[in-house]
């Protein structure tokens, strides 16, 4: 069963109680879902909704990939699929499927984002995409895996992802994600 526009919107009001502060940045996009807007579908415009997934391990250092595309380093994550049921599943899925490391090493924090992330997509002539909008509901996944080995037996996406390390929470730009992060794992 795919992710329903109810389920975003239960999953958006979970995470405004949490954080109100952020209600004006995403205002937006509770007015699309409010218009019947379907974000779980890619083509989706103005913009839809992404699942992101911050991977931390016991040293307190998150996951992140160099995704091709772009060249940088970025938090595993990506498009909704019809097979997922929940945005806390897709980021789970989307962790698994960049990175290789196998479900069973990966914990939730929580069903509710961290973090929920509006940004800008360039357009993509060779997919027909204009620019638009990503609203991304990024969640919180521990292991206690030996991070080493995770690595070593991780099996990258290598049409999206380049590779795959360990950074330390202070290279996270965002503040706002940086101390969600840290306030987390305190």
């Amino acid at each position: 069963m795919a992710i329903t526009a109810d389920h975003i919107r239960t999953t958006l009001t979970s995470y405004l109680a949490r954080h109100p502060d952020n209600l004006p940045a995403l205002d937006a996009v509770r007015g699309l879902i409010n218009d019947g807007n379907d974000l779980a579908h890619r083509a989706t415009l103005p913009g839809h909704a992404t699942a992101g997934a911050i991977l931390v391990d016991a040293a307190h250092r998150v996951l992140r990939i160099r995704h091709i595309a772009t060249g940088k380093w970025l938090l595993p994550g990506g498009h909704l699929e019809p097979c997922d049921d929940t945005l806390l599943q897709a980021a789970g899925r989307e962790l698994t499927e960049e990175t290789g490391i196998p479900p069973h090493l990966i914990t939730p924090h929580s069903e509710t984002p961290l973090h929920i992330d509006v940004h800008p997509i360039d357009a993509n002539r060779s997919k027909g995409e204009p620019a638009h909008q990503h609203y991304d509901f990024r969640f919180l996944f521990r292991t206690a895996g030996d991070t080493e080995t995770l690595l070593s037996i991780s099996n990258l996406q290598t049409e999206e992802v380049s590779a795959a390390a360990w950074h330390d929470i202070t290279q996270i730009t965002d503040p706002v994600l940086r101390q969600r992060i840290t306030t987390a794992l305190s």
